[in-house]
């Protein structure tokens, strides 16, 4: 029987009839092809019921690990990054691992990474929105890659935004739109030109379909600048499609310079569901993507090949949200 002191996982073995073993299997979380799931089962039970706790400081010890995992992002005011950050510290929790987030800006370079020496401070990284190229820097610590380039050697978990602008130009044809305008972000990411590849597709698709481009910095006034090169046109597009809610902010500032009523004399859609979406008035039509399902889904697949695993992740779908800043195309527009 287990005794009365503090239990210790002899103690969780006894209780659940197996050995020390797989105890320490079940609940490192490496019991998966190793342990039946009904015993792993019957070892966390038993360790519910006798109220133990690894001693996760001394394991790391043991092991050699630091049971901690850097988050890399481009940059921390961005509310979508601390929706990532909070899937992955979620999923880490569970596993009894910490996060600790860095920013590293697109413009970075490798003596500009957090350690000199990643692998003895950290057990694996999660680099969001970065180029595929950020994961040499590392010197072999264990690397999965977020909302890059899934060409990458890294296991990268992405968003599906190809089908989020097939979505949006359905929904914008539908509303006899054809004229379409993309206000683009200007940043050399895998993302940003996957967005913008499937949006012209789509757009010159459409029977009369028109597509037309104007790029700036993810800055409202660097997008308000390039929706008004688009505004400025001779036969100028009914809709815009822009690349991010925060692009879409500048897309309404250069409409309302032009005395142009959204959406009634123009349609405005973003990509993302951030919060500004929902400040903007009229509410922003656009495609949510799921962040934290990507911060956890990240963490997920680094998990898996820290125990020698190959990951591969599935693209996680958008979700179209229309709001009122779509409405049908003006009546003089063909």
């Amino acid at each position: 029987m287990p005794g009365t002191g503090r239990p210790t996982s002899r103690d969780v073995a006894q209780e659940a009839g197996v050995s020390q073993s797989t105890v320490s299997l079940v609940l490192g979380g490496k019991w998966s092809g190793r342990v039946s799931p009904a015993t792993a089962q019957t070892v966390r039970e038993a360790a519910g019921r006798l109220g133990y706790r690894p001693n996760l400081a001394a394991r790391s010890l043991r092991l050699g690990t630091t049971r901690t995992v850097l988050l890399i992002v481009p940059t921390l005011s961005a509310p979508f990054f601390g929706d990532v950050y909070q899937g992955a510290a979620r999923v880490a929790a569970e596993h009894g691992f910490g996060i600790v987030a860095y920013p590293w800006p697109d413009d970075a370079g490798p003596a500009d990474s957090p350690f000199a020496a990643p692998h003895e401070a950290i057990d694996g990284i999660l680099a969001s929105s970065l180029a595929t190229d950020v994961a040499s820097a590392f010197r072999g610590t264990p690397v999965v890659m977020l909302d890059s380039d899934p060409a990458g050697a890294a296991p990268t978990v992405v968003f599906d935004v190809a089908s989020g602008m097939r979505a949006i130009t359905a929904h914008l044809a539908a509303l006899g739109h054809r004229r379409i305008g993309h206000v683009a972000a200007s940043i050399g990411q895998w993302t940003f030109h996957d967005r913008g590849a499937a949006l012209a597709e789509a757009v010159r698709a459409l029977p009369g379909g028109s597509y037309v481009r104007s790029a700036g910095d993810l800055e409202v006034g660097s997008a308000r600048d390039a929706a008004g090169r688009l505004l400025d046109l001779p036969d100028p597009p009914t809709a815009l499609v822009c690349d991010d809610d925060l692009i879409s902010a500048g897309a309404y500032k250069a409409a309302r310079a032009r005395g142009l009523e959204v959406p009634g004399d123009l349609s405005v859609t973003g990509i993302d569901d951030v919060q500004i979406a929902t400040a903007l008035e009229p509410e922003l039509t656009t495609v949510r993507l799921p962040a934290e399902a990507l911060g956890a889904q990240g963490m997920t697949a680094l998990l898996e090949v820290l125990d020698g695993g190959t990951p591969r992740p599935g693209p996680l779908p958008g979700e179209l949200v229309v709001r009122g800043s779509t409405g049908p195309a003006p009546r003089t527009a063909p």
